[in-house]
């Protein structure tokens, strides 16, 4: 009987890990009770079973059960392991996390539960290895899980502002908890919203790194997209992410600013693949909003993917890059189901459409650069890449999607901002469309020696922009 109860305990542990947190826990709170549990089933299944085997028994019986209830899911962090840049990253991201939260406690908690058993019981334990080995391996094992511990027990900071405000904030949507970060020398200041590009996406750290200038002219709330690190609750059900639950959530945190402080609209900064639910809201709700700033805007998902293609195609025959040519070849022109289709395109844009930086390295723009700031906890810093899940699920889903068909008129004043060396196809696109978007007021700026991420490759014209927008809004901005 307590040999069978030590075969139980772990993979009950599983289903109900695997059904609360099947991506790992989101928050310093889930991810000590999730090492605490474990240790604890870790510790129970030695003793019971007194014997180390547990130590390999537990943590597997646990991953199968963890693997078999998230089999509904879909995402690179729970689907099938990748051999590619993208899948390594989901791999460590996804697995790699929960592993550290429950499978090292549980093999740690194994080991001296069946120690503990063995010497209770006056068992000499036969060693296949020597003594003091086994121990020190263990006892690593263990600094180790202690180090993890107190290393997602260390919660996200943000620096204070004097007389000025500088806080974390959460606002519910649809039962799910969005993440904003709120910082500004003068709380009377207009709101900016910051909306980051992919589903699951978040810039704080690149936001707090670049455009620490945004704080003195503006209230800059940065907001984690639903799955986003300070939003990991947000994740939905494959079946049931779509772009209208995107949209509902920002304009929920638009209501939620505009009731804290009392003010009657807001600026929205949107960027990437956050233009799409940013320009619908603006367009659906333009009594919310002051005025909308789309950097890198979204025009066409699909068309702009078969122009990138085509270009991508053609740079890696010219280039002799034979491999990445024969696969662009065989999957043929986007739209394409999943990220892994995708991934050629994604990871081989810095290539093929360089430029001479006289700012900060790509790296430092985009998610490595993003892990440098207190504003993330360890965790949260882990969960940065959670993006390639919501990218996967929601992206395919916007290919029908075209802003010269849906969106030919917005009721705010319009402000666009291009990096000169952004992928051609995108801004031909753009070009077509704002050539017909009626609206009050429109411009368009394009920066120098920057791509996509212009507003964070080049900092300066772009935080010079802004200043604009602000005061053609009025000296209040609402």
């Amino acid at each position: 009987m307590p040999s069978a109860l030590a075969l139980l305990l772990p993979p009950a542990w599983g289903l109900v890990a695997g059904w609360c947190t099947p991506r790992g826990p989101g928050t310093v709170g889930t991810a000590l009770a999730s090492i605490g549990i474990s240790l604890a089933v870790g510790l129970a299944a030695g003793r019971l079973s007194r014997s180390r085997w547990a130590m390999l028994a537990a943590p597997v019986l646990f991953a199968v059960a963890v693997e078999l209830v998230r089999l509904r899911l879909r995402g690179p962090t729970v689907d099938r392991p990748h051999l590619t840049p993208f899948g390594m990253v989901a791999l460590l991201a996804g697995r790699g996390v929960h592993g550290l939260f429950s499978l090292l406690p549980l093999l740690v908690g194994a080991a001296y539960g069946a120690g503990l058993a063995r010497r209770a019981a006056g068992v000499a334990p036969r060693r296949p290895v020597p003594r003091w080995l086994g121990r020190g391996v263990v006892g690593l094992l263990a600094a180790l899980l202690a180090l993890v511990t107190v290393g997602a027990a260390v919660p996200a900071r943000t620096a204070a502002i004097p007389g000025g405000i500088a806080e974390f904030d959460t606002v519910a949507s649809a039962g799910r908890d969005l993440g904003l970060l709120i910082r500004g020398t003068d709380r009377g200041a207009p709101l900016l919203l910051v909306v980051p590009g992919p589903p699951g996406g978040s810039e704080t750290g690149s936001v707090r790194r670049h455009l620490a200038g945004l704080e003195r002219r503006f209230v800059v709330v940065t907001w984690d997209r639903a799955a986003g690190p300070r939003s990991w609750s947000g994740f939905r059900s494959p079946a049931h992410w779509t772009l209208a639950d995107e949209v509902a959530d920002l304009l929920a945190v638009a209501r939620h600013l505009r009731q804290r402080f009392g003010r009657e609209r807001i600026h929205l900064l949107a960027h990437s693949g956050g233009t799409i639910p940013g320009l619908l809201a603006v367009q659906r709700h333009p009594e919310l909003f002051a005025a909308y700033v789309g950097v890198g805007q979204v025009v066409s998902p699909r068309e702009a993917d078969r122009s990138e293609y085509a270009d991508m195609l053609a740079w890696a025959r010219r280039t002799g890059r034979t491999d990445l040519a024969e696969r662009l070849a065989v999957q043929g022109p986007p739209p394409y189901r999943d990220i892994w289709a995708y991934e050629p395109l994604l990871a081989n844009e810095p290539g093929a459409f360089a430029f001479d930086r006289t700012g900060a390295a790509e790296d430092e723009t985009g998610v490595v650069g993003n892990l440098g700031v207190p504003e993330y906890s360890l965790l949260e810093k882990a969960h940065l890449f959670g993006f390639l899940d919501g990218w996967d699920v929601l992206y395919p889903r916007l290919q029908d999607l075209d802003f010269r068909r849906d969106v030919r008129e917005l009721r705010v004043p319009a402000w666009f901002v291009d990096g000169a060396q952004e992928v051609p196809g995108r801004l031909r696109l753009f070009d077509e469309w704002y050539a017909q978007l009626q609206a009050p007021s429109k411009d368009h700026l394009v920066i120098p020696r920057a791509g996509h991420r212009s507003l964070f490759e080049r900092p300066e014209p772009f935080v010079a922009y802004l200043d604009r927008v602000r005061g053609a809004a009025g000296a209040t901005g609402d």
